[in-house]
């Protein structure tokens, strides 16, 4: 399924080294309105600001957007082609494999497309795959080495070094 993403990010005023952060996540949709529709039916996600071009919805600091994928790569002046979904994933990490077991369940209620059910991963993490409407992956997982805060928003991840093979 073709998408485009852009990252909105600010410039370091006085420097010329980019700050290192991450503000908008806008994914070029087919279709807006299943699209819009799709997260707010089947995330229960509501949005903070939307018109008939285009859809935000606040993910603990930072936006997800949705613009018609023709007019994103108009916007930017590119040619608007083909991308695989499974060039990237976006992720909602949780704290318990109960968290990650029951979001699943929920999410098959309503009819969400399971592309890969929860499993333990040999570095000791539990989660799986599910696609939205137009194939992009959602990662819903529990992971050991992502520190969460009180209000789940990714603080720090832990070294990782002693994984490689």
């Amino acid at each position: 399924m073709p998408l485009i993403i852009s990252f909105y990010i600010k410039l370091e005023i006085g420097g010329s080294n980019l700050e290192q952060r991450l503000s908008i996540i806008t994914l070029g949709v087919e279709d807006l309105a299943a699209m819009r529709d799709f997260y707010v039916d089947k995330f229960g996600w509501t949005p903070v600001a939307e018109n008939k071009d285009i859809v935000f919805f606040n993910l603990n600091g930072i936006l997800l957007g949705l613009f018609e994928k023709e007019d994103l790569a108009q916007d930017a002046q590119v040619e608007s082609v083909a991308v695989s979904s499974t060039s990237f994933s976006l992720a909602h990490i949780v704290e318990t494999e109960e968290e990650v077991d029951d979001l699943f369940a929920s999410l098959e209620n309503k009819g969400v497309e399971i592309v890969k059910r929860p499993q333990k991963t040999f570095f000791g993490a539990y989660g799986g795959y599910v696609a939205d409407l137009e194939g992009n992956l959602w990662d819903i997982a529990s992971n050991p080495y992502i520190e969460l805060d009180d209000e789940g928003n990714v603080t720090s991840h832990k070294d990782i070094k002693h994984l490689e093979q």
